[in-house]
């Protein structure tokens, strides 16, 4: 099994390029990235957390 490629995106509401970026085309995982520095590295999350983690920022 070859490992997934990224699909990379960043948030429709972005303006500039001072944000992140995610990929969740992963079964498992969401990555995340800074668009700054994307040779940097990038999170691995778990789905359920990175869910939490949107339904919390929702409401802040």
């Amino acid at each position: 099994m070859q490992p997934m490629t990224p699909n990379w995106r960043t948030s429709s509401y972005t303006e500039t390029q001072n944000c992140v970026e995610v990929a969740d085309n992963d079964p498992e995982h969401v990555l995340v990235r800074d668009t700054k520095v994307r040779g940097r590295g990038m999170l691995a999350v778990q789905r359920g957390s990175w869910a939490a983690f949107v339904e919390y920022a929702k409401e802040a």
